[in-house]
């Protein structure tokens, strides 16, 4: 009886499973704020990000026209609605995919880069595994559960760790801050439009991707930046998720300040070495203080005479490398070398 009446507690009343959220500075890869930002959930259509980076490491021409074949008949939910025997070039496929979530173009796709789904998750979990997600499982190119149930899982740490990858790439940045994307194929004409309306509700989105299934429901990665602070948020399992994404992006700006750690003009000049950049990183007033600056010298350097390391609170979070300052050359050497010219 006391189970009957716990199973129709349940269904009246279900449990309210917590969001993961977490904000990541892309520059440093560094966790900012979160909450359960290591569980592992379903990731559903942000599976993508990944889908097109794969796709796009791995395709020399992404102008290239490629035929839809039958395989895209496997597709459900929500599409492009190409068909068989219809010529479209990779990079619409790439916008179709971000812009418009189509399973169909997931499919295309991966067949087209993997040979086959299970070749292309290959290729997305040997990415997964190079860029540091320690807890992502790929098994297909759309995000979609199968019949079993199971589907792609990531956690919001990883999937950060994703977009701050994605964010280098400017392909892929520029597929994924697109408002609007028409293409003219060989049977129609095409006009889409993003599903991550964050894009138009706030002005400092720079891309992103949202995801839905029933069971992993609602899942948003966006990336946004603003007074050259460059941050990525991720929510699995949010219910106000562009909201929550709008209010972490102001929060966060507002704390964190850009602090200068190294400046190039100066930093190892006596020595007779130099960096070639600053070393610039996001942090609170209060973290300064942690913030650790070592140099390594390497005798046996061809190119670079070693590397600064900048840490807080013991970890690591940039790397640069150092070189041989060269001498500048007297007025003389510069006379002769300018008349050499001619």
């Amino acid at each position: 009886m006391k189970k009957v009446m716990l199973l129709f507690f349940l269904i009246l009343f279900p449990l309210n499973v917590k969001a993961s959220i977490c904000v990541m500075d892309t520059d440093t890869k560094r966790l900012l704020s979160g909450y359960g930002e290591e569980e592992v959930r379903l990731i559903a259509s942000t599976t993508k990000i990944m889908t097109s980076l794969v796709v796009i490491n791995n395709v020399d021409d992404l102008n290239k026209e490629i035929e839809v074949t039958d395989d895209v008949l496997k597709s459900f939910g929500s599409g492009i609605y190409i068909e068989v025997g219809e010529h479209i070039k990779i990079i619409d496929l790439l916008y179709g995919l971000m812009l418009r979530s189509g399973n169909d173009a997931a499919i295309m796709l991966a067949t087209y880069v993997g040979g086959s789904m299970e070749g292309f998750a290959s290729l997305m979990n040997e990415t997964a595994k190079s860029i540091g997600m320690k807890n992502t499982k790929f098994i297909n190119s759309s995000g979609l559960e199968n019949d079993k149930g199971e589907g792609n899982t990531s956690t919001c740490y990883d999937m950060a760790i994703l977009m701050s990858e994605a964010v280098k790439n400017e392909t892929l940045t520029k597929i994924m801050s697109t408002k609007h994307y028409g293409v003219q194929t060989d049977y129609k004409y095409y006009d889409w439009y993003n599903k991550n309306k964050l894009l138009s509700e706030y002005k400092y989105t720079t891309g992103g991707k949202t995801g839905y299934t029933e069971k992993a429901y609602r899942t948003l990665v966006t990336s946004a930046t603003k007074d050259n602070k460059n941050l990525a948020v991720v929510t699995l399992n949010e219910k106000d998720d562009f909201e929550k994404h709008k209010n972490k992006y102001e929060e966060t700006f507002k704390k964190y300040k850009i602090t200068n750690i190294v400046d190039s003009k100066h930093f190892l000049k006596k020595e007779g070495y130099e960096v070639k950049k600053d070393i610039n990183m996001l942090l609170l007033d209060s973290e300064i203080k942690d913030v650790d600056v070592k140099v390594t010298y390497l005798s046996d350097a061809l190119n670079r005479a070693g590397y600064v390391e900048v840490s807080l609170k013991g970890k690591v979070y940039i790397k640069e490398n150092i070189y041989k300052r060269e001498k500048e050359k007297s007025i003389l050497t510069r006379i002769r070398d300018f008349f050499k010219l001619f």
